[in-house]
């Protein structure tokens, strides 16, 4: 029986496309807990709720779009990080592989320190060109939730009337107007801060991924890159999560707050709430990352190889035309 042709590793437009397609799919099926975790991180304490009072009390407000609120802009950015992200990330290591033949080194796998550095390379220009985006997503799904509350009124005949909820293209114009347009990068210092999460992640996956090919003698199938990628998000995620709440906070300030720094904001939580308050939404949070990265992995490397033949499949029929 013939075997099954190899997929080329180094084409790193593909790797881009699959992440992007991945990404889309595993935020699609966990929003919902995107949604309950950004709101937790922006409440004050004395507004937080219990998960499944969290749940009752949108969908009673909002309906069940209000656990989507945001959806639009969340995808388009996941899709814009993750090609960006899979793009660089390839690319640097298909310098470190090729730096590894010319030295003659037995194996052209990563190492823990090349992995750590492709992720910092690759997350750091994803933070940069879409920080925007997050900005932006963060202040539809947590304003959705506070227009509910605030902007129902009652009208001359007694009817309860609710004013039209914003847009994506409606937050960002007037996110602009009102603020301008260094409102769209608040928050970037605590998100390079959170490049360590992803290199946390992937070095760790890298690592895993390694050590079951090494001792299988085969490439990992989707279902054990769900679990790899699971463990790898559950374990950075944790890490980093207070750096992550103070984005998210950083994210919704307007021009009527005080300017605050990465390491102010900190101190004024825990201040304020106690260094629990560093943990809000953890649980949703840590649910959906963990989720969603081991999608992610999941659909990769299948969407990855659909991808590399469908692009080979295009330019054979453009040769033969």
């Amino acid at each position: 029986m013939a075997s099954k042709p190899a997929i080329p590793q180094n084409d790193n437009v593909a790797h881009a496309l699959a992440g992007a397609g991945g990404g889309i799919l595993s935020m699609v099926l966990t929003y919902p807990l995107i949604t309950l975790s950004t709101r937790a991180q922006v409440e004050s304490k004395r507004a937080e709720t219990a998960f499944l009072a969290a749940v009752r009390q949108i969908v009673a407000r909002e309906g069940v779009s209000g656990l989507y609120a945001g959806l639009d802009s969340a995808v388009f950015g996941i899709s814009v990080t993750n090609f960006v992200y899979y793009y660089w990330y390839e690319w640097t290591r298909g310098f470190f592989e090729a730096a590894a033949t010319r030295a003659g080194r037995a194996s052209k796998k990563l190492t823990t320190v090349e992995a750590m550095i492709a992720g910092a390379i690759a997350g750091s220009a994803t933070v940069i060109l879409t920080n925007p985006i997050w900005v932006v997503n963060t202040r539809m799904t947590t304003r959705k939730g506070q227009l509910e509350k605030e902007q129902e009124t009652t009208g001359s005949d007694g009817t309860i009337e609710k004013k039209k909820q914003p847009t994506t293209i409606g937050t960002l114009m007037a996110l602009l107007k009102d603020e301008g347009p260094q409102a769209l990068f608040r928050g970037v210092v605590p998100a390079l801060v959170l490049v360590i999460n992803p290199i946390l992640q992937y070095t760790l996956f890298e690592q895993l991924k390694n050590a079951y090919e090494r001792r299988r003698k085969r490439n990992v199938t989707p279902t054990v890159a769900f679990f790899l990628g699971a463990i790898g998000k559950l374990f950075a995620t944790s890490i980093t999560y207070p750096y992550i709440t103070v984005k998210s906070q950083m994210h919704v300030a307007d021009d009527g707050q005080k300017r605050e720094g990465m390491t102010q904001a900190i101190r004024r939580v825990i201040k304020e709430e106690g260094y629990a308050g560093l943990y809000k939404g953890i649980g949703p949070k840590v649910t959906q990352s963990v989720l969603t990265a081991a999608f992610l992995f999941a659909f990769k490397d299948v969407l990855y190889e659909q991808t590399v033949k469908l692009r080979g499949a295009v330019a054979r029929k453009a040769i033969k035309a």
